[in-house]
């Protein structure tokens, strides 16, 4: 959490508190309107912390690459037996023709 967002929440405490003692429905608006503020404050402490679409997207075709390694055997076995099939039926078509 970052040093505005503490400040905000102690903040927050501090009127809320102070503000009760004066008088409750003014406390009331203070909780709710301060509780409000701190809280997005909060959220926006780490807005900019977040990877852009470019890092987003590297890493995403970093995982996709490792998974395209670790799933190379079955793919090459896949196509040898596809290949396979196709000699079949084009061994099949032109007995059948013949």
């Amino acid at each position: 959490m970052s040093k505005w967002a503490v400040i905000a929440w102690l903040g927050w405490v501090v009127v809320s508190v102070l503000a009760f003692m004066e008088d409750p429905i003014l406390g009331a608006f203070a909780l709710i309107f301060f509780g409000g503020l701190a809280v997005v404050l909060t959220v926006a402490s780490n807005w900019d912390d977040h990877p852009d679409y470019e890092a987003r997207e590297l890493a995403r075709a970093q995982r996709r690459a490792v998974k395209h390694e670790r799933t190379r055997g079955k793919r090459d076995k896949d196509a040898a037996r596809y290949a396979a099939g196709k000699a079949r039926q084009a061994e099949r078509a032109a007995r059948k023709a013949s």
